[in-house]
């Protein structure tokens, strides 16, 4: 297997955690987003959609989008489970890793996308005013997630799972996006600063 690799960026990265997370190793091919790799031919031809992560498997099959990779890899190796232990869990952790996709990740992509300068020759036209609005939309997840973790040490329940994983992503990408975490949210900084602390999150 081979893993086509994105840096920095927020989905190769997700992978990268998961796969520390369950302690395996795999070949990793690095593509280089700021020389615009990922639109060449040669990426082209792995994945047509042109974005990373890629897991290309030994018998040549193609895997991409970043939580169908994890999943993958959950089927492999079950343990520890990442996705849920059972029915309810599994939709538990469902529910919640898609939440913070679309309404925390994608929130504060959208902002670092369309109003960073470096980002300008990969999100073209940047939409300064989508980036705008996307800020306060950050802004009510991140609130209504500080509520949810103070009954709770992580995001879908006892348990570190994926939902953990893309909300760490996410935060993280605050920085670059110059969104400050209100020192409101408690529970949501006691929660990063816990995640952030566990080996994977250097992955």
């Amino acid at each position: 297997m081979k893993l086509y690799d994105g840096g920095r960026a927020p989905n190769p990265r997700r992978v990268r955690i998961f796969l520390a997370e369950k302690g395996i190793e795999i070949e990793k091919q690095q593509v280089d987003l700021g020389t615009l790799e990922h639109k060449g031919a040669a990426y082209t031809a792995v994945n047509p959609l042109q974005q990373v992560p890629a897991l290309e498997l030994d018998d040549g099959t193609i895997l991409t989008e970043s939580i169908a990779i994890c999943r993958y890899f959950e089927a492999l190796q079950p343990e520890p489970a990442l996705f849920g232990r059972n029915g309810r869990e599994a939709a538990i952790v469902e529910m919640w890793n898609r939440r913070l996709e679309q309404r925390l990740l994608l929130g504060v992509a959208q902002v670092f996308r369309h109003l960073h300068p470096a980002m300008k020759p990969m999100e073209n036209p940047q939409v300064p005013a989508w980036g705008e609005a996307n800020k306060p939309r950050v802004m009510e997840f991140l609130r209504l997630l500080d509520n949810e973790l103070a009954a709770r040490p992580y995001v879908a329940g006892e348990a570190f799972t994926v939902a953990d994983i893309t909300g760490l992503v996410a935060v993280d990408l605050m920085k670059p996006a110059k969104l400050a975490m209100p020192d409101e949210l408690k529970n949501v900084k006691r929660w990063h600063a816990e995640v952030t602390a566990r080996s994977s999150a250097g992955a």
